[in-house]
Parts: structure tokens; sequence; C-alpha cells
């Protein structure tokens, strides 16, 4: 059995996952590194001149310029037997082509979702000066979780590199081809565009835009005529496709614009929105109160008047004859301070003494007290008439951190809360999920441990409420090396008691 095989003395095959035109992909393990890789036999048949092996290096290449969390990684080319291998990134996943033929079709939400990762790597690509000129839905994985990412970049061409392919093998699918490409014109970044739009009308209509017709002479002529068949079950997305698929290269969007198109957000090659001043987070000092609320009773010396003082009239300055009226009222406040301290005084006194009443007031005055210092309401007794009892029933820092917070009251604080846990606290994160969810996901706690050890943090983002109970967000798992992959779900949450469970998640 083939799978019995170790390639390079170093890869021990597994299992078949995959193959196709150019090749077999194997699910094996890395016995230096101790880890799953995904393994490509790239076909030979009967290379005498060396081309699958100058194919395989020019893959490794190609890929090797791309970085990015929604595309499959190149780890290293090897030969073993006088056969390139490409051993690869594993991704527990179906490809495009394996969901649409178990579903049909997918929602338009999704299929957007899907577009904008695709879309996404894309255009990383190319800005590394990569065109793919074979993307379509068996080339694109999806995982259990919502993941997607864009592989098999075997006929890809990189700018400025010559052309190793066979003759023939440059044309990508029938099926997802430009127009301009079926006209015999050069596969560029435009027509990845394009095969992008088809890629993702095939997902929500069901067929390619062009049709499945077995008479590929037919097909070849209506791809070129670039007329396709207007979507009927695409939504909202359909402004967006028929952009993707405008047989005009020169009026076609970039792929740049079409991660805008799909997502909403900018990319590197996008500059930022223009925002007003107003999105600035706000200045936490508190404003301070109209000129007018701040004149004080007794006039002090006014310094130099600012140009916008003559908006608001300046108190007049009494006459000279008010000056005694002052003194008088200054004494007074004095002696009212003088009589409240010795009032304090006196009740704590009493207090420590034992007198009737004291007790009530010692114990009130001290919990006050021990609550700012210890965050506990146990009373305690001083013997030290301190002015402490004062500070601290007047100090604008006196409240408590002992009430535990209040349990998220919306589904989307929920989510972001249930993100917070892990991977640091699964047992916790793991109650926050239904049985329902347990069971599609993860059927045991053990199930659900194994899938978060392989990530050292999570960070959400974009987390939206999009329906009753129902939220979208963007989820980036990081590794412990730094790698990141990143996922655009949809969860359904349900109200149980005072808390709130995750129910269902959808890419």
């Amino acid at each position: 059995m083939q799978e019995q095989r170790k390639v390079a003395d170093r890869y021990q095959l597994t299992a078949k996952v995959g193959s196709g035109g150019m090749g077999v992909v194997w699910r094996a393990y890395d016995e230096h590194l101790h880890r799953v890789v995904a393994v490509k036999e790239l076909l030979s048949h009967n290379d005498v001149s060396g081309e699958a092996t100058k194919r395989a290096m020019r893959e490794g290449r190609i890929a090797a310029r791309l970085s990015h969390p929604n595309a499959i990684a190149i780890y290293d080319v090897v030969e073993d037997a006088g056969s390139p291998w490409l051993i690869m990134e594993y991704l527990p996943s179906k490809s495009l082509s394996a969901v649409l033929t178990e579903r049909g079709t997918l929602p338009p939400e999704e299929v957007t979702r899907i577009g904008g990762q695709l879309a996404s790597a894309l255009a990383a690509a190319h800005r590394a000066g990569v065109v793919h000129r074979d993307v379509k839905p068996g080339n694109v994985l999806v995982s259990e979780f919502g993941t997607v990412k864009i592989t098999d970049f075997g006929i890809s061409r990189a700018a400025g590199d010559g052309t190793a392919t066979a003759a023939g093998m440059g044309m990508g699918t029938l099926a997802y081809l430009a127009p301009e490409v079926a006209k015999g014109g050069k596969a560029d970044f435009e027509s990845d565009v394009f095969s992008l739009g088809a890629t993702l009308y095939a997902a929500v209509e069901g067929a390619p835009p062009f049709g499945n017709d077995a008479n590929a002479i037919l097909l070849l002529h209506r791809v070129a005529a670039g007329k396709i068949t207007p979507p009927e079950h695409a939504g909202e997305l359909t402004p967006t496709l028929i952009r993707l698929l405008d047989p005009d290269p020169e009026t076609r969007p970039s792929m740049a614009e079409a991660v805008e198109l799909l997502t909403g957000a900018p990319t590197a090659e996008s500059p930022p929105p223009e925002t007003e001043p107003t999105a600035v987070l706000p200045d936490p000092r508190p404003k301070p109160a109209p000129t007018a609320e701040l004149q004080p009773t007794a006039p002090e010396p006014a310094p130099a008047p600012e140009p916008v003082a003559a908006q608001v009239p300046a108190p007049e300055t009494p006459p000279a004859d008010d000056e005694p009226q002052r003194k008088k009222w200054a004494f007074a406040a004095l002696g009212a301070i003088v009589v409240l301290a010795l009032v304090v005084f006196l009740l704590v006194k009493l207090g420590s003494s034992g007198q009737p009443g004291g007790a009530g007031v010692t114990t009130t005055t001290s919990t006050v007290a021990t609550t700012t210092e210890t965050g506990t309401d146990q009373p305690t007794t001083s013997s030290e008439p301190t002015t402490t009892t004062t500070t601290s029933s007047s100090a604008p820092a006196t409240t408590t951190t002992t009430t535990p917070p209040a349990p998220p009251t919306t589904a989307d604080q929920a989510l972001a809360d249930y993100y917070r846990l892990v991977p640091g606290n699964l047992e916790v994160a793991y109650s926050r999920l239904t049985d329902k969810f347990k069971a599609a996901k993860a059927s045991s706690f053990a199930v659900y441990r194994d899938f978060w050890d392989d990530f050292s943090s999570v960070q959400t983002s974009n987390v939206t409420v999009v329906g009753e109970n129902t939220v979208s967000a963007t989820i980036t798992y990081v590794s412990p090396g730094g790698g990141t992959q990143q996922e655009q779900n949809v969860y359904t949450l349900v109200r149980q008691g005072d808390q709130w469970l995750i129910d269902t998640q959808t890419p």
C-alpha cells in the first residue's frame, strides 16, 4: 500500500486525501517536526526532460512568495525515487466543489464570506506578483470551522518568471476561464478576478456562469463571447458578481477592489476612508461647565479678558464698602467648620467609650473606611480619633469592587466574552456551548481541548448583530509559532436563565 511509504526518509504517508490532473495529495506525518502535513506527489508521466521537477520547484518558489492565512503554505520541495514532492500545510477540510456536490448551492451570505477570504489571499498573491490562473471550487478548501484557503499554485505564473509549464498546461479550467483567456490572451491578474467571480457564481447558483457543457468547443465559444447567464439566487451579492464577471478586463475591478466589494474593508492598496473628527475616541477628561455657571459668588481679581470673554458678561466689581460683609461671611464659614470637626470628634469618642448609640455610629463609620481599604464590609473599631473617617466618607474613590460583573445582556457581548475565555479557561468556555453545538463540533471535552491545544491565543473583530440572537464575527486564531488562521462566522446564541449559550456556528 502506498500509505505505508515514507517520502524522503521523513514523511510517513497515512492517507490519500485528493487527486487531480497534476498530482496526488496525501496526508503524512513529519517525523522530524512531529506534525501532520500534506504531501503532493506530482505526476511525471514518464517525464524524461525533468519537467515535473522543474514545475515542482517553480511552484515552491512561487508559493514561498506568499504568506497569508487564507492560502495553503508550502514548506518544502523534496525529491524521492526520482519524483518531486511538495510538502504543504495540512488543513482538515473539504474542497468547495465537494461541499457543492453535497449541498447543491450555498446561501449568498455564506458565499460572500467565502469570497472575502479568497479575495484577500489572492490580493496578497497579486501584490507578490503571482497570478494563480486556476481559481475554481476544486482549489478552494473549506474547514469544518469555516476557514477558507486557496491552494494549488501549480500552474501559477510569477511576474518575471519564464513559463516552465508544458504546452496547454497554463489554460486553467475551461468553465472558470476569463473571456480574454478563452480568446487566446494571457492569463493575468484581471483573469484571476473573473475566475473568482465564476467560482462564487457557481457556489450560489449551482453551476458556472457559462454552464457545464460536455462539448468543450461549444463551451469555449460561450466563454469567449463573455455572455453569462444572469444570477437568479445571489440576492444582495448580485451586483458584486456582475462586476467581477465583467467581460472587459479593462473595466473589471482589481482583486484589491474585490476585497472591498466582498468585505467592505479596504486592503493595503486602498487608502483608508476619511473619518469625521467625531469618530475619534472622546477625551476621558470631564468637560468644563459653561462659563456662566462657574462665576464665583465672591468676586476675585479677574485675569486679562480673552477675546471670547465679551460673549459672557463679567460680574461687576462690588463697591469698596462691601469688604466688611465678605469678612463676616468668611468668619461664619470658619466657625461652621470648627463646629463640624468638634461634632465628628465627639461622635468617635462616644462610640469608642461604649456610650449609648456609639456602637451604631462606630459600626457605620468604620464600615465605610473598611470597605474603601479592604473591599469587604466587615466592621472594625479604631481607637485613635483620627480624621480617617472623615476623609474616607468624603473621598471620591469610595466605590467597592466586590460586586461581580453583570452577565452579558446581548448576544454579541456573550460571544466576545466566550472568546476571551479560550484557550486559557476551557472548562468555563465549554460550559458556554449548548448540547447541540457540542454534538456538532466538539462531542467531548477531550476533543474540544485537543482543538484548542493548537493555538496560543484567539482574537475577535467585527462582532456584529445580524439578526435576532444571531451574531457575525471575524475570528483570528494564533498558533504558538505566530502563524494565524482567520474565519468569518455567523453564530446563533440562545438564552438559558441569565446566560447566553452558543448554539450553532456557520462559516
